[in-house]
């Protein structure tokens, strides 16, 4: 018989990583920390418990990223789309589920596979080599010695303590009648960032909505979490001072608008190239704790992105995460300890659906190695692709920027754009149905008639 993998944490990654394992036919032994030791966040010992919402997000295959990439993971047989669509409630076009229902109901398939054993205990430790291949989806509530663990052997500054996340916009948002490319001083290629002034008047407003904005309240368990130096909010910042931010982030020096080069700005908004399809551009320095709708209503009145759209409205919270693009390869295996694979939210990806999937693709990944077969990763055109490029190196644009990854949702930025020319209102709708082709090719499934 196959030796069987290990798998470390029972939430929605590991137990999808487990299940895909069991269906190559190789066992698996699931190593659940709760009740043994529970968490500050979670209510109960069960499996796949949801701590925050209960909603997967938008079910929409052909128009929403997170819709497709749930279409993916139905096709490559995903325990937790399956059971989520087995528990919905109503939601509208989104995938909601009953949490306590959908928790028992994954708890009980995993209990009812003969091919998992589940153990209930505290890992302390990276596991030794002679545990065979490993697969850790912790997520971010790590327990303690684990993290330790983790950090010794991959480096202090590998593994983050993350309390803030940037917003990022859609390139084609932008308007360029505003906002332009340069770099300060011209730097780098001289046009690497996107700019978008604002004038005295414009700046003193923007800095009072800043403050005057509602923000989101901290759990209990946040609340001592302290904020890193190096990545204030930018509402604190705006906090500190009504020029912090005209001397900080926003400062303008060494910049020409060549929309209006008479005039020296006052402040000076930057867009950093997020993915390297130069789709998306995050907002350099605007990390935030503002709630959604606010960031919109706030950062909209920022000349250039009146009509902005946003692939991630920024947000706060704990988190713990690897510097994957540098620690893992494109099999999610820790380049030092390659029997040892990661998958989840402490890989570097936001939301149920995408922990769940980078612990399905872990999941095969481990089991073909375990069977001495050889499998691609899925092509960078379906989403599975395109979020297991982000996490381990398609973030960057060329250049070694490893320090600028952060966690991401599954948008559509992440995934090539068409091959050809195709009207605006039909990319999305071209691209699912490219990412659905492709990922069927990739699974060996004979090719879908045009109207399914």
């Amino acid at each position: 018989m196959t030796r069987p993998i290990h798998v470390i944490g029972g939430g929605l990654a590991g137990c999808e990583a487990a299940w895909q394992i069991t269906r190559a036919g190789v066992p698996v032994i699931l190593h659940e920390m709760r009740p043994v030791r529970m968490t500050d966040a979670h209510q109960t010992d069960g499996l796949a418990e949801l701590v925050c919402s209960n909603s997967f997000r938008s079910d929409d295959t052909e128009n929403n990223a997170v819709g497709l990439l749930h279409e993916e993971m139905r096709r490559c047989g995903s325990l937790i789309l399956a059971k989520g669509d087995a528990n919905r409630v109503p939601a509208g076009g989104a995938l909601a589920v009953d949490r306590d229902a959908f928790s028992a109901a994954v708890e009980l398939a995993v209990r009812e596979e003969p091919l998992i054993t589940i153990e209930r205990g505290v890992v302390e430790a990276l596991p030794p080599e002679d545990w065979g291949s490993v697969v850790i989806a912790t997520g971010p509530l790590t327990a303690a010695p684990l993290a330790d663990a983790i950090r010794a052997e991959t480096g202090t500054d590998s593994l983050a303590f993350f309390d803030a996340i940037a917003p990022i916009v859609y390139k084609d948002s932008i308007d360029f009648s505003k906002a332009w490319f340069q770099s300060r001083y011209d730097k780098g290629d001289g046009a690497d960032y996107i700019n978008c002034a604002m004038n005295e008047e414009q700046y003193r407003a923007f800095v009072a909505a800043l403050i005057e904005a509602p923000k989101t309240e901290f759990k209990d368990w946040e609340k001592d979490t302290p904020y890193f130096e190096a990545c204030l909010p930018v509402e604190v910042m705006a906090e500190r001072g009504p020029l912090t931010l005209a001397y900080g982030p926003l400062k303008p020096v060494g910049l020409t608008n060549p929309n209006d080069p008479t005039k020296r700005a006052f402040a000076v908004v930057q867009l950093r190239q997020d993915n390297k399809q130069g789709s998306l551009y995050n907002m350099v320095g605007f990390q935030t704790k503002m709630k959604h709708a606010a960031q919109t209503e706030v950062f909209r009145t920022i000349p250039g992105l009146e009509n902005a759209q946003f692939a991630r409205l920024g947000g706060i919270h704990r988190n713990t995460f690897l510097n994957s693009p540098v620690l893992l390869d494109r099999e999610l295996r820790l380049k030092a300890k390659p029997h040892i694979r990661f998958a989840g939210q402490v890989t570097g990806v936001e939301g149920y659906v995408e922990s769940a999937a980078i612990g399905l693709l872990a999941g095969r990944f481990a089991a073909a190695q375990a069977l001495g077969n050889d499998t691609a990763p899925p092509p960078e055109t379906t989403a599975l692709g395109a979020l297991l490029n982000h996490i381990t190196g398609g973030h960057t644009t060329g250049r070694d920027v490893p320090d600028s990854f952060q966690p991401m949702n599954i948008n559509f930025g992440l995934l090539p754009p068409p091959e050809e020319r195709v009207r605006k209102n039909e990319r999305k709708r071209f691209v699912a149905h490219r990412a659905l082709r492709d990922l069927d090719v990739w699974l060996g499934v004979p090719a879908r008639d045009a109207a399914e």
